[in-house]
């Protein structure tokens, strides 16, 4: 556009010249908004989390838990195992899990994680 605007300049005359770029200006930025608007994520859209059947999954914080067909948390709390972390997260994109997936977004602490897995 740009070398198309100097051959005008300099073959036709100056006003026309600034008429076609006044002209361009204002479709390339009407076109440059519509980009963003369309591509733009809404303020507050958190992630999305998708998982396929049979998938197990974990968005925050587990401590002490059984997760899993089968699973089983047995006897006290592990000696010197801290409690789940409550501090915050690093941003994570969007997640897809395949089926029977496990997909953990936080922490998971003192437990049972899996098919038939056992913490006694």
């Amino acid at each position: 556009m740009a070398v198309g605007l100097v051959v005008v300049v300099l073959v036709g005359d100056l006003e026309q010249g600034e008429k076609i770029a006044s002209v361009v200006g204002v479709v390339v930025s009407v076109l440059l908004g519509g980009f963003t608007v369309v591509t733009a994520r809404p303020a507050g859209a958190g992630r999305r989390v998708r998982a396929g059947r049979g998938a197990v999954v974990v968005d925050g914080s587990v401590s002490g838990s059984a997760l899993g067909r089968g699973s089983k948390v047995t006897g006290p709390p592990t000696a010197g195992a801290p409690g789940a972390g409550g501090g915050p997260r690093p941003p994570v994109d969007d997640v897809r899990g395949g089926p029977d997936s496990t997909v953990v977004l936080g922490d998971v602490r003192d437990s049972a994680l899996g098919d038939e897995s056992e913490r006694g």
